[in-house]
């Protein structure tokens, strides 16, 4: 693209943009064709396919749970349950190596009855009884959802109960009888992002058109939401108006009166008990004082609302460390850190007007989960261990002790002793030091010829951390493979500020750390061009893209997921206005100077000689159009170029809707890869 960037001709590929038109499914059949037709007749692609599903659908799998009321909770798909099953165990069964299950809703069972195509999405229940559940249900796995509510006790869904249609909703308890509700109310409800931006009390046994307003966004905002804090005694209701991706206004709710609760617009704040906590994505200077950009502030939450500003500093960042998350229990805060990308923990109490810390003796070679049981009435946990050569781990934890007790294990779905995994640092174009983690044999010889996948995503403040996958043990790694995870601008790993440095005119600045990662892996002889091979979904399908226009000759063969592409009309398509404070406005002149330069849709030219590319993506995804990866290889083909196409018809963003679809596309995937880089 040229500098003077001009204007852009009318796209002839548009009509790819109809999801569900005829002639644009037909052009997706026939590219289906294509590419199944040749990958599916891979050497490797029969026996990857049996394994992968094998392992998908695998007993050994650990049932991650979530406690509602006095019982443990776990949705569980495999071979005879493809859409799935919810059912519920005690912590006591939990424990044993082969827990007793109660199955509350066979959602096979249920679509087959109501003759539809429904995914599982979640629950939320009423607290602390746990005997009332609004249940999300998406047809084919998109982001927009029916809800409906499920009365426990007589495993039924309620009549004439609550009920919403098909939309993106957002949606929450405030008592057995009354609900928040921010859905599509009809014309005008919804932003230009496709969220619902007015906010009501639905009472029981009314219609949702009696539901009373209790807030509404601009039209221009991304969405807005609604939820009650459950904690005795500290009962605080709160509305949220999302302005945009990272900016927000919150606002306490009481009686029919809204007050802001005067947080930097940057900032995320909830409270916990009766204190208020702060992250901050930029420094902030109040009262005569400035708190650093990445660091956690917590105060008494009443005296802040009546206008002290007086904080603790629970946690500062420094070069190498940030805030991965924050989980409370009832008596601590459990602050998540991460640090050069592995987790560690540290625990806090609030004793007598004091914090209190501590470090927790825990694992720290990996990356560290943690989800309290009950927030508001326990200070048991599940602490999760994982590693890239480690099956991960499930400990029962308990706040004020280093004790856990093992409660779950993945088992070695390969065998992991002939690798290891070693982490450097690539100079990028500007001179920062992008680390990366390698998982490579033990004696693999620097000789440039190894297939290496580099992975990467580099955006929206995501950390990319070391995680434990038979699917890329099996598929990749044991066939010789060497797998590598960037760690770029424009994720979370080093905090806000290490995403800020690839906001927006600086975008540039993620697929320059990426190249270097790539120039880095060739310069130590781990591979070569012919032999590497990168891959990224979403944000990260818009990184392979941009690496792929930018830098042809560093790669063999580029993955390209769920894809972003063209930037030029991606704030017009689904959720993509959401993303302007990510990427930039591409209707304003002086901002689409900078977007144009890498918008891979409008950097593909027929001169160019560009790898081979998988571009995948899924009917049913609504928020990344499906027509960026359509248009993309629309034009690409008709530019002369070798790519191949799959489009799942279900899935939503993630690409597959259940275990069968998850091991097709991963074993096409990697049947690509093996042929592309071996």
């Amino acid at each position: 693209m040229s500098s003077s960037h001009p204007e852009i001709p009318e796209d002839p590929h548009q009509w790819l943009e109809e999801v569900g038109g005829e002639a644009p499914l037909d052009w997706v059949r026939q590219q289906n064709d294509v590419a199944l037709g040749e990958l599916e007749a891979r050497p490797h692609y029969p026996a990857l396919h049996d394994r992968l599903k094998t392992i998908f659908n695998s007993h050994e799998r650990i049932p991650f749970v979530r406690q509602h009321g006095e019982y443990l909770y776990n949705f569980w798909r495999d071979a005879d349950h493809v859409r799935g099953i919810w059912r519920r165990t005690t912590l006591d069964r939990y424990r044993q190596a082969d827990p007793q299950w109660d199955t509350v809703l066979d959602l096979d069972r249920l679509a087959a009855e109501e003759n539809e195509n429904w995914v599982w999405s979640g629950v939320s229940s009423l607290y602390p009884r746990g005997e009332r559940f609004l249940l999300s249900l998406s047809r084919g796995g998109g982001d927009a959802v029916v809800v409906r509510e499920w009365d426990m006790p007589s495993r039924s869904f309620v009549a004439d109960g609550f009920h919403l249609p098909e939309a993106k909703t957002d949606i929450a308890w405030i008592d057995a009888d009354t609900l928040f509700v921010a859905t599509d109310f009809g014309p005008g409800s919804m932003t230009t992002s496709g969220y619902a931006r007015i906010v009501k009390e639905w009472r029981r046994g009314t219609p949702l058109s009696a539901a009373r307003t209790v807030y509404e966004a601009l039209p221009d905002d991304l969405g807005v939401g609604a939820w009650r804090d459950f904690t005795p005694g500290h009962e605080f209701q709160f509305v949220m108006r999302q302005i945009g991706f990272y900016s927000s206004e919150l606002f306490l709710r009481e009686g029919d009166r809204l007050t802001k609760v005067a947080k930097p617009d940057d900032a995320s704040a909830y409270t916990v008990r009766d204190q208020l906590v702060i992250e901050l994505r930029s420094a902030w200077n109040v009262a005569g004082q400035e708190y650093p950009q990445g660091a956690l502030l917590a105060t008494d939450f009443r005296r802040f609302m009546a206008g002290e500003r007086q904080f603790d500093v629970l946690f500062t960042p420094t070069p190498s460390t940030s805030l991965d998350g924050v989980a409370s229990t009832r008596s601590a805060l459990l602050l998540n850190v991460l640090d050069n990308v592995k987790n560690r923990l540290v625990e806090l109490r609030h004793v007598d007007g004091q914090w209190q810390r501590r470090d927790v003796d825990a694992p720290a070679y990996g990356t560290l989960e943690v989800a309290p049981l009950d927030a508001i009435a326990s200070d048991d946990y599940f602490l999760t261990v994982t590693d890239f050569l480690t099956p991960t781990t499930m400990y029962l934890a308990h706040a004020g002790s280093d004790e856990r007790t093992p409660l779950k294990s993945l088992p070695g779905f390969f065998d992991a002793s002939p690798y290891e995994v070693r982490q450097f640092q690539a100079p990028s174009k500007d001179g920062t030091l992008v680390p990366y983690f390698v998982v490579q044999r033990k004696d693999v010889k620097a000789d440039g010829s190894n297939p290496t996948v580099l992975y990467g995503y580099g955006g929206f403040e995501v950390s990319l951390k070391p995680f434990y996958s038979g699917v890329t043990g099996e598929a990749w790694l044991q066939h010789g493979g060497v797998y590598v995870l960037a760690n770029i601008r424009g994720g979370g790993e080093f905090g806000p500020r290490w995403h800020q440095a690839a906001l927006k005119e600086h975008r540039q600045r993620a697929f320059d750390d990426f190249i270097a990662v790539a120039q880095d892996l060739i310069k130590r002889n781990i591979t070569s061009p012919r032999h590497l091979g990168i891959m990224g979904g979403s944000n990260g399908g818009l990184l392979v893209g941009a690496a792929l226009t930018q830098r042809p000759d560093l790669f063999n063969a580029v993955v390209c997921q769920v894809p972003l592409l063209d930037m030029r009309r991606y704030s017009k398509l689904l959720a993509g206005a959401s993303w302007m404070g990510e990427y930039g406005d591409p209707d304003d002149p002086e901002q689409w100077k900078f977007i144009a330069d890498y918008s891979p849709y409008h950097n593909v030219f027929p001169d160019k000689h560009y790898p081979r590319v998988l571009f995948t993506t899924s009917t049913r995804d609504d928020r990344v159009h499906p027509g960026h990866a359509r248009k993309m290889v629309a034009k690409m083909r008709e530019q002369g170029h070798d790519v191949l196409y799959w489009e799942n018809t279900e899935g939503g963003h993630a690409g597959a809707a259940n275990n069968d679809q998850q091991a097709k596309m991963w074993a096409l995937t990697y049947a690509f890869l093996l042929a592309q880089l071996k």
